[in-house]
């Protein structure tokens, strides 16, 4: 499963075992509880433990901090996705039950990758992961939205992630030797066995002016949790901050 594949994923409630039946005999429908905001990884980066839910505004208006929910709760209930409703699979007691200190846990997603040489490879843009044991198979690097859409993108196996340091995905220097992957323009390629000169430039003129406008809300995600104040407190106002949001005035 990849991580994308769940991003802005609506994730309901469970009804409790006894109350899953209405009188008619009819399933009892689950209650929203809000959409996957970002995934939640393992302080070492190799493990999805969970995901992190954007609850739906009190009264359209007033704005309610992510809830952790864990990755063990997670159920396909009557077509959709849902969690069994109790305290043990959200925030600080399912990071207990779970053995983890979610101060001490990453999101890959939108993190700029760096080797262990220093060499800038692009950002984490995906991971793929089992879904029942969490544990990540590989990671995907990209350098922005168009070069990707053109050239590609690089998969990179789990095994050669080394870390994280100072706001950056540590990997290993052997990831430069690794294949682009996918893309329109490497599909293609396939056939005509080789990406023509003014393909590559013509990804480069475009990423230097198409790929400044991503969406730098999504790329700032890319933290330690730990490093926010308030651990996810204050998560909103660091995404608005960098997503270039005006800031409100005060009166």
């Amino acid at each position: 499963m990849l991580v994308a594949d769940l991003q802005g994923a609506r994730i309901y409630r469970m009804p409790a075992e006894s109350k899953r039946t209405n009188k008619d005999g009819t399933p009892r429908e689950p209650k929203r509880l809000g959409r996957v905001h970002f995934a939640v990884f393992s302080p070492d980066g190799l493990r999805v433990v969970g995901f992190m839910v954007k609850l739906p505004d009190v009264a359209a208006m007033i704005k309610q901090p992510d809830r952790f929910v864990a990755l063990d709760a997670l159920k396909v209930y009557e077509g959709v996705i849902a969690v069994a409703d109790g305290k043990e699979n959200y925030d600080d007691a399912a990071a207990k039950r779970l053995g983890i200190n979610l101060d001490e846990c990453l999101i890959w997603t939108g993190m700029d990758v760096v080797t262990v040489s220093g060499k800038a490879m692009g950002y984490c843009a995906d991971c793929a992961f089992d879904a029942k044991t969490g544990k990540v198979s590989t990671f995907k690097i990209t350098n922005g939205s168009t070069s990707s859409m053109l050239v590609g993108d690089i998969e990179m196996p789990a095994s050669y992630l080394k870390g994280y340091r100072k706001g950056a995905m540590v990997v290993s220097d052997k990831v430069c030797e690794l294949e682009l992957s996918g893309g329109a323009a490497a599909k293609a390629a396939e056939a005509t066995v080789v990406i023509g000169d003014k393909v590559k430039k013509g990804a480069a003129k475009i990423d230097e002016h198409g790929s400044k406008a991503l969406d730098k809300g999504s790329r700032a995600l890319g933290k330690q949790l730990g490093k926010t104040k308030g651990m996810f407190s204050s998560f909103a106002a660091e995404y608005r901050k960098a997503a270039g949001a005006p800031k409100k005035k005060k009166k």
